[in-house]
Formats: C-alpha cells, structure tokens, sequence
C-alpha cells in the first residue's frame, strides 16, 4: 500500500465541504398573529372569548432533543469499506452547539485512491422546523431524487466536478426524521487515472451511510 500526499488543489476545493458541514442551517419563524380591535361584550362572554383565544401553554414532544454521536453512528466495516485506509474512530468537526449540531468526518488516500465522508446531524425546534429546513435544501438542488424508506424524507443528488484535469465525484445525501436533519457528503478520485468513482459508487456509498446513520438517531431517540 503507498500513501500519497493530498494534492493542493483538491485540498482547497474539498475544504468548503467540512464548513458547509459543520455549519448551521437558518430556521424561521411563523407570523404574528394580526391585533383584534377591541370591542366591549358583557363580562361572561368576554371571559369565554379570552379563554378560546388564550394560547396553548402546551407544546407537543420533541421527537429528538440532542444530537448523537456522530463518529460512532456508521459501522466499523461501513468505514472501511467506503474510506480504505481511514481510521475508523473518525475525526469529529468542532461545531458551536454540540447538542444540536455535531459532525464527523473520515478521509484516506489508499494508493492512488482518494475517499472522504462526512455525517452530520442537526436537531431543530419542530418537526415544522426541520421540514421547512429539509425543503430549503431540496429546492437548492438540480438533479438527484427521493430516497425511499429513509427517515420520514430523503434525497440524494451525485455531482461530478473537474480541476486541473482531476475528476472528483460527490455525492449529498439529506434525510429528515422529525425534528432532526441528517446529511451524509461522500466523494472520491483516482489520482493515477485522474478519473471519479462512478456515480452508482458515490451514490450507493452514500445512501449507505445515511441509512446507518437514520439508524443510529432513531437508536438514540429518549
């Protein structure tokens, strides 16, 4: 086995993956309700009125309310099958909330071949929140389609880019369950025949992981 040195370029354009991993999504609130004009009504059914229009004091459970750990969310073999060469333990990316937000990331160069995986969780307010969040994300993208039976939603979409006559293929996997956003971003190149992995590689290596990891976060659920 020969261990190679990441070239710069790929370095440089593979960086933004882990910011974009390890970065919050914005979330965004409902609308004030519009003022009522006031209007004087005998005192019994003014009391009826501001007990139907009173707010709820009770808000329903939080599907999920901390993120797992992400580095032991994937499989041992998962790992070396899809990064040859990683170590397995993985490296988890510093984030500003690690209740809500955790990441960990894996990546190897095995001979000539270059591997990367990320799997990031986020736990949102709301199964609301998490679905207004999930759809903003989904209209961001071009190509790609659904992933059945994982999680409550899921989509992927492969991506194949090319710098100095090197190919790099990725693949985004976004998955929601509840409250919760789980995304998987795994890429790969040869830097002998300066080819990418197939699309069906990524995209397979891909949605496995995320299933792993859908797994892992409804394991940890209470």
């Amino acid at each position: 086995m020969r261990s190679l040195p990441l070239p710069l370029a790929l370095t440089a354009r593979l960086s933004p993956v882990v910011v974009l991993a390890a970065a919050g999504w914005a979330l965004s609130s409902g609308p004030f309700a519009a003022p009522q004009a006031a209007e004087h009504k005998p005192a019994e059914e003014k009391t009826e009125t501001q007990s139907a229009s009173a707010p709820s004091t009770s808000t329903a459970p939080k599907a999920y309310t901390a993120a797992p750990a992400p580095c032991e969310s994937v499989a041992k073999k998962t790992i070396e099958s899809l990064v040859p060469g990683a170590k397995t333990a993985g490296k988890e990316i510093p984030s500003t909330d690690s209740e809500l937000r955790r990441t960990c990331s894996w990546n190897a160069l095995k001979g000539y071949d270059y591997r990367w995986l990320d799997v990031s969780y986020e736990v949102m307010e709301s199964d609301d929140a998490a679905q207004k969040s999930y759809k903003a994300h989904l209209d961001k993208q071009s190509g790609g389609g659904a992933v059945p039976g994982l999680g409550d939603s899921a989509y992927s979409v492969v991506n194949l880019t090319t710098e100095d006559k090197q190919e790099t293929r990725e693949g985004v996997v976004i998955a929601r369950a509840s409250n919760a956003l789980v995304t998987i971003t795994y890429n790969g190149s040869d830097f002998e025949s300066k080819k990418a992995p197939s699309t069906d590689t990524i995209n397979k290596g891909a949605i496995k992981a995320a299933k792993e990891a859908v797994a892992a976060l409804e394991g940890d659920k209470g």
